[in-house]
Order: C-alpha cells, then structure tokens, then sequence
C-alpha cells in the first residue's frame, strides 16, 4: 500500500462552528483518487464520529486514543480497561464528588446525571449528554473514560493511579486512559497491518493528544489553531483549522 493520512477530528477535520469545510471534503476526495488511504485519529468513540466518516467514505480509524482500532470496517485491536482499576477509580471520584463517563466503542454513559461539567463538555463538541448508568463498566467493555473536574485537580488522580493517563481536552473535562494508550500506538498497528512504511504516513491535529502521532508519523502536520506546545512536534504547521489549514497542509505536504 501506498501513502496513508491521518486526520484528528475536533480543531482538524472539524472547524470552530463544527462543520467540516467544503475544502477539506474536496481534498479527501482528491486524496482518494490519488489512491491515497484516508483514515481518522481520535480520542472519539467510533459512534460519535459516524457523521464524518459515512459520507466521505472512511472505514479506516484510530478511536479512543488508539484503544479501539479499525481497518476497513473490521476491529484490528480492542484495549478494554481493567474492570478492578476503574473501580478504584470510581471509589476515588465519589470520594472527591467528581463525575465520569464510560465510554465502549458503541455508547457512552455517565455515573452522575445532569452534571453541569458534563453538559458543558459535551455541548462544546456538539455531542449529546451521556445515559445514566453508574454501574455500566460491570456490563460491558470499556476503551475509555472520561473525568470532570476543574483544572489542577486531576494531578491527584494521576499521583494516586499510575496505571492510566490523563488528557485534559477542555476546562472541566479529561480523557482517562490506559497508560501507554496513544493514537500513536493505534497508528502503529494500522501500519504494521496494513504493512505501510513510517515515512509514508502523514497525520494532522490540533490538541495535546496528537502529540505522540505527530512525532510517530513520517510527516506530522499541526493546525493554526494547535498550542505552542503541539507545534513544536509537528514537522509543519498549517493554517488555522477555520482558514483551510488541512487543504493547505495537504498541499505543503505535497499530497495534493
């Protein structure tokens, strides 16, 4: 197989009103009759991204910060968290009165209901509030979690549970992951399968959890709107996510 790109959703394919730029659909059509492979790279469960990748045609993607891998339309690996840590967890955000949502690659749902952090977290990416259902890890896989808390606060946690990682994505919100769960690893055994070499792998982002694949691919591109500290990662940087900076960075990449 040929090139393979990879886009981050929110802040990448997704532009500030949430939408992705009529530009950014014609460049992956573009890429696509040029035989490149397009697939996605998200901390999204595969259900919250089902908008973006049906239309354009995608089955290929990294979801869950690389805990739930597909190829093709076909699960290639699936990382499920450890039923007994999430529990300690759980005990630990009762015990500091902070909410979690569960989330397994078909559903999501959250162990408070009505939670204001929830409700703001989730508006801002345009994704409807979580069901209710504290006991849901006991019922099915779980690939990630996510906690809501305030800025600082999750440093307890990460002291206390070495086993996860925890990505903060907006101001009352984190990404709770197994530790060495990375979009990157999960770009890692897409090449391997799909026996693609590292330098004809291209990925795009935004956020602090597309920093390993940016510095895993052979060519990583940061968006205009990415912080500093994402940037510095990456081998390009594009214009801003509302500017057409993935039209752009594909053109710089020469992929267009």
């Amino acid at each position: 197989m040929g090139k393979m790109v990879f886009f981050d959703v929110d802040g990448t394919l997704l532009n500030s009103r949430n939408e992705v730029p009529p530009a950014t659909v014609e460049a992956i059509l573009r890429l696509k009759e040029k035989d490149v492979k397009v697939a996605i790279a998200t901390g999204r469960a595969p259900f919250m991204f089902e908008f973006i990748r049906e239309p354009l045609g995608i089955d290929t993607f990294v979801s869950l910060n690389g805990q739930y891998v597909v190829v093709d339309g076909r699960p290639i690996f699936q990382f499920k968290m450890d039923p007994r840590h999430i529990e300690r967890l759980l005990e630990k955000g009762k015990e500091k009165g902070h909410p979690f949502v569960f989330m397994s690659h078909d559903r999501m749902c959250a162990t408070m209901n009505g939670h204001s952090y929830i409700k703001e977290s989730m508006r801002s990416i345009n994704v409807p509030e979580p069901g209710y259902d504290p006991e849901f890890y006991k019922k099915g896989p779980v690939y990630q979690m996510l906690l809501f808390c305030e800025p600082g606060e999750e440093k307890e946690y990460e002291a206390e549970f070495p086993m996860f990682r925890f990505l903060r994505w907006h101001r009352y919100a984190l990404d709770v992951m197994p530790k060495g769960g990375s979009k990157a690893e999960g770009i890692r055994r897409i090449s391997e399968y799909c026996r693609i070499s590292k330098s004809d792998i291209f990925a795009f982002g935004d956020g602090m959890n597309d920093i390993e694949m940016l510095h895993f691919a052979g060519k990583g591109i940061a968006m205009g709107n990415a912080p500093d500290i994402v940037k510095r990662y990456a081998d390009y940087v594009t214009k801003h996510v509302d500017e057409d900076g993935v039209y752009h960075g594909l053109i710089a990449a020469g992929l267009l």
